[in-house]
């Protein structure tokens, strides 16, 4: 190939995969304003307990996390009849994320008792959450059907996780500039462009595969498979290796995230206003840096470059040890740094377990199952987070608002050290479980029977 159409070959490759990803940027605000601005809007000028608030979340988030698994099987069903099935119901699935967004934010408050109100909550959240978790699943398949090798599984990963990154901070800034009305607007209009744009490219990488061998691999032993596809990841040793390094790493990424602010006021005692500024350059180096951890990942691979983020990231969090109040340009610093960090997590997980669904030969047959597994152990995430750091502050001495030495001393070592703790864990579970058996996870050729 010469240097003209292999500059113009990865120019159109990078193009199929920001179209595949834009859905990623609408997709990203269901997610945030349902536990940022939700209970905010809710208490403040509908009048409802926070605690019953917090148990309707809750609820709603647990019956979201357990499904997904049978969400997973679902579109594994979905995408053996045809694309154009998948495409439909993605379509239906994007119309219910935008009606219920508009029902969370827009509650007929004024007709509705109290109760009414909560139970009104419930069933947007339900709603919301539902399709949220069957869109994203129908598209994370679609990425993982496509196979490609580590390089192209990582494009398609983190053009998806950057546009998520970018709807993010929109999502985090927008509802105070624009507000509701607007934001909700956008989030149809992108979810409309974002549908478009995975349908085009689609079809363009089917029109690219369509030989009579693809179409009988993606309808062979659609029976016999049917009832065995919600376990089937779980028969994989390089799966349970993977899905333990992944839960080790996510734990220790969601516990600073749950603590952030709490770190921020009482332990920095930085001004309110900062907190954005604090968040939004988080998110921003973590979406500016998928393009060097594409070039790193050419260079040393995925498992090496997934190590390289784990130890940056402990290189970050060490040092938040050593801040007191008024250190806000250290912990910009440390904002900047753990953001690039994520990108790393963002982008290297997803690609490893698409690579993995191919070479446990599952590509095209149970990708939705995995997915389904993948998301909730993302979700378990979050909840174990809150349940493992919040308790542990309390056993330590801190409640917020208390700015005491202890207490600032307990919330430095819940929010600096223990992340590092479990970002080590996750590293040593790395290179014992997948960096000495590679084959496990990234080629059929060297495949090892325990495999």
């Amino acid at each position: 190939m010469s240097t003209a159409s292999a500059i113009g070959h990865g120019a159109a490759q990078r193009h199929a995969a920001a179209a595949y990803g834009l859905l990623g940027l609408p997709l990203a605000f269901v997610a945030l304003p349902v536990y940022v601005h939700l209970p905010n809007l809710y208490a403040q000028q509908h009048g409802v307990p926070l605690a019953a608030l917090g148990a309707v979340l809750l609820l709603s988030r647990s019956i979201d996390a357990v499904v997904d698994p049978w969400l997973g099987r679902w579109g594994d069903r979905l995408y053996r009849h045809s694309w154009r099935v998948v495409w439909l119901t993605a379509v239906l699935l994007a119309l219910a994320v935008a009606l219920g967004f508009a029902a969370l934010f827009f509650p007929p408050a004024a007709t509705l008792s109290p109760t009414g109100l909560l139970v009104w909550v419930a069933a947007a959240l339900t709603l919301s959450h539902l399709a949220y978790s069957g869109l994203g699943i129908l598209h994370q398949a679609w990425a993982a059907r496509q196979g490609g090798g580590g390089a192209a599984q990582s494009r398609w990963v983190a053009w998806r996780e950057g546009f998520a990154l970018v709807g993010v901070l929109l999502a985090s800034a927008l509802p105070a500039l624009w507000g509701w009305t607007l934001t909700t607007a956008l989030l149809v209009f992108m979810l409309a462009l974002g549908l478009l744009s995975w349908q085009r490219t689609a079809q363009q990488a089917a029109s690219l595969a369509a030989t009579p061998a693809g179409r009988v691999a993606h309808a062979h032993d659609h029976g016999a498979h049917e009832a065995t596809s919600l376990w089937q990841p779980w028969k994989h040793a390089g799966f349970r290796r993977l899905l333990l390094v992944f839960m080790l790493n996510g734990l220790a990424s969601a516990v600073p995230a749950t603590l952030v602010l709490f770190f921020v006021q009482d332990r920095l005692q930085a001004p309110k206003a900062m907190e954005p500024l604090f968040l939004g350059l988080y998110f921003a180096a973590g979406a500016l840096s998928f393009p060097l951890w594409l070039k790193v990942i050419d260079r040393i691979g995925l498992l090496r470059t997934w190590a390289t983020g784990m130890a940056l990231s402990v290189l970050a969090f060490v040092s938040v040890v050593t801040l007191g109040a008024g250190d806000t340009t250290g912990f910009l610093v440390v904002c900047a740094v753990s953001g690039m960090a994520l990108g790393a997590d963002l982008t290297v997980p997803g690609a490893l377990l698409n690579q993995l669904i191919d070479r446990c030969g599952e590509r095209g047959r149970t990708d939705g199952a995995f997915m389904g597994w993948w998301n909730l152990a993302t979700k378990l995430n979050l909840a174990l987070a809150a349940g493992l750091s919040l308790p542990l502050l309390g056993l330590w001495g801190y409640a917020p608002g208390q700015q005491g030495a202890d207490a600032v001393l307990a919330l430095g070592l819940a929010y600096g050290l223990l992340p590092c703790v479990l970002k080590l864990l996750a590293g040593l579970a790395l290179y014992g479980g997948l960096m000495r058996r590679p084959d496990l996870i990234l080629g059929p050729e060297t495949a090892h029977p325990s495999a």
